[in-house]
């Protein structure tokens, strides 16, 4: 039987809430599990997380590996949640999966461009990583 894609399911988004509404949420659905116990877990300061939680500090700009970082302790919690839910709440679209296999294969692509190219593609990218935090 193949798993479900939780990555693009649409059924976990909470239209409007934003991350300190979804992480409030989910932390009650973590049977007595603490902002602390998350931000140890997730490898995030606690007083970062505490300030993402109480809306004094921005979270439109947080890495992505801090959000999937959540997503996964949230899961190993035994709490359903997506990468999509955490991404909507910052008002940012998931970014593809950074898989090892698909980073191997850019990376033998970019070696075979001539010098000229690679300076081409690298303006390129962070021309497209600029439009999508913007989108």
């Amino acid at each position: 039987m193949d798993e479900p894609d939780l990555e693009h399911d649409q059924g976990f988004v909470v239209e409007g809430e934003d991350l300190p509404a979804l992480l409030e949420r989910l932390l009650g659905e973590s049977q007595g599990r603490t902002q602390k116990d998350l931000a140890a877990e997730a490898g995030i300061s606690y007083p970062t997380l505490n300030a993402w939680m109480n809306r004094t500090r921005g979270t439109s700009r947080i890495d992505p590996e801090r959000l999937r970082a959540m997503v996964e302790v949230f899961r190993r919690w035994g709490v359903r949640t997506t990468p999509r839910e955490f991404f909507a709440s910052v008002g940012r679209p998931v970014p593809g999966p950074n898989g090892d296999e698909r980073e191997a294969q850019l990376l033998k692509l970019y070696r075979q461009l001539p010098e000229s190219r690679q300076r081409a593609l690298v303006k390129n990218a962070e021309a497209m990583l600029q439009l999508s935090r913007v989108i």
